[in-house]
């Protein structure tokens, strides 16, 4: 019996497929088209390796190839398979009533994030301010995992130690950066209120609260978020933001439960 339970948990190492994963990820991370020579540098490849895997992605059209440049950028291939992947995932079509809800009765911008590839959050779900001036935030969109609100909760409800988040901390790009000590002051205050907020330090002039969805080991993989602009967030707002993040969770947790999903 222990023999057949190694081997159900034992997982085979595939590189190719690893490598192509590898290059799709950096290749929807880079602003511009990149050559092969520097993307095998960045991702530690062999450049014939790395120019084969590229032809076949080309030929699946997953990446794209300017001819004239001998460039590659991320291909409108993977755009069936994103959306299939947000259509079928039961969080999502769960929780987008619920941010439309938010969004219009707090005038901000409400999204869903989960976990997706490591030190990554994406935007599964949003809802849009029906207010002039509004944020704009995609679907799709990726952002650092210790950035933030979100970025906060996930150091307070996870296990990294504090040499960790030193080193990812140090990569963060803020428009005010609060300094580690700080940052870990407010990691901590997170922890005791269930919720976190940042004023200003990630994006000047807004407010981003966050409350952490968790899965059965306890560990944070999704949150809530809403983003507002400071002015219109009154101090005596956040709390009231919080808490109703904070029953939209319990709802959500409440149904998955209920439905098994």
């Amino acid at each position: 019996m222990a023999d057949k339970d190694e081997k159900q948990i034992t997982k085979r190492q595939v590189p190719a497929v690893t490598r192509a994963v590898a290059i799709l990820r950096f290749l929807a991370r880079s602003n511009d088209p990149v050559g092969v020579n520097p993307m095998a540098r960045e991702l530690d490849l062999v450049p014939s390796t790395c120019l084969h895997i590229l032809r076949v992605l080309q030929d699946e059209g997953l990446v794209e190839f300017d001819s004239q440049t001998k460039r590659y950028s991320i291909g409108i291939g993977i755009l069936p398979l994103a959306r299939s992947a947000l259509q079928k995932n039961t969080f999502s079509v769960m929780i987008q009533p619920r941010l439309s809800e938010l969004s219009t009765r707090f005038g901000v911008t409400s999204i869903a994030t989960q976990l997706s590839e490591p030190g990554q959050m994406v935007v599964v779900a949003l809802s849009q301010s029906s207010l002039p001036f509004r944020l704009q935030v995609d679907l799709g969109s990726r952002f650092p995992l210790l950035i933030s609100a979100t970025g906060r909760l996930f150091a307070a409800f996870n296990d990294l130690s504090r040499e960790e988040l030193n080193r990812e901390f140090a990569k963060l790009v803020w428009d005010h950066p609060p300094s580690f000590e700080e940052w870990l002051t407010e990691v901590g205050e997170a922890r005791e209120r269930g919720y976190a907020v940042d004023q200003g330090s990630y994006i000047s002039g807004v407010t981003v609260v966050a409350v952490p969805i968790f899965n059965e080991k306890k560990q944070m993989i999704r949150s809530l978020v809403a983003i507002g602009i400071t002015e219109r967030l009154g101090e005596g707002e956040i709390p009231k933001l919080a808490r109703a993040l904070m029953d939209v969770r319990n709802e959500i947790e409440t149904m998955q439960i209920t439905t098994g999903s």
